[in-house]
């Protein structure tokens, strides 16, 4: 089994609005309702968006590859490009996404490790994230990874107001 992890580009765009729809969407679609989804999917996943988000050099997306199949991805922001004010100090993992094909691999754990090494790379004192309060899964892993709840924030779907807890990680 051969991991390895590729920074995106422009030339990946197209691949990027398919996985980001695709990983989304099969995450998500049992628990809530097809109008919010496909709101949501448009907005967030459109191509243009996707490129504004691509070109913003506080944004980093990457590719996790298994056995040379893209398997998932990962999107850190930084500075301004955060999802919320969290200080210079820390870095986003705004996404995190496997698709359903390659989960249990341990891929999670290897974005995981690449958005640790950026937030040392960029002198980062913590990293952070919003995860679903329903996604229970997601929020086990993290706290396995060492993640702790410190917050919580609102994140909508389409006409629908949820609850993301706001994780952190805090390096010594």
């Amino acid at each position: 089994m051969t991991v390895h992890i590729k920074k995106c580009n422009m030339e990946d765009l197209q691949l990027l609005q398919e996985m980001s729809i695709e990983t989304f969407n099969d995450t998500f679609k049992d628990q809530n309702s097809p109008e919010n989804m496909k709101i949501y999917l448009e907005r967030a996943f459109d191509l243009k968006q996707l490129e504004k988000e691509l070109s913003n050099p506080s944004s980093h997306f990457f590719f996790v590859y298994l056995n040379d199949n893209v398997a998932g991805y990962l999107k850190v922001n930084i500075n301004d490009a955060q999802s919320e004010e969290m200080g210079h100090e820390s870095l986003e993992i705004e996404r995190v996404y496997v698709k359903n094909d390659f989960q249990k691999h341990g891929l999670g754990k290897h974005l995981l490790h690449k958005a640790m090494e950026l937030a040392m790379d960029y002198n980062k004192k913590n990293i952070w994230l919003g995860v679903w309060e329903k996604n229970e899964n997601a929020i086990s892993f993290y706290k396995k990874m060492g993640f702790v709840q410190i917050d919580s924030h609102s994140f909508y779907m389409g006409d629908e107001e949820q609850i993301d807890f706001i994780m952190t990680k805090t390096f010594n």
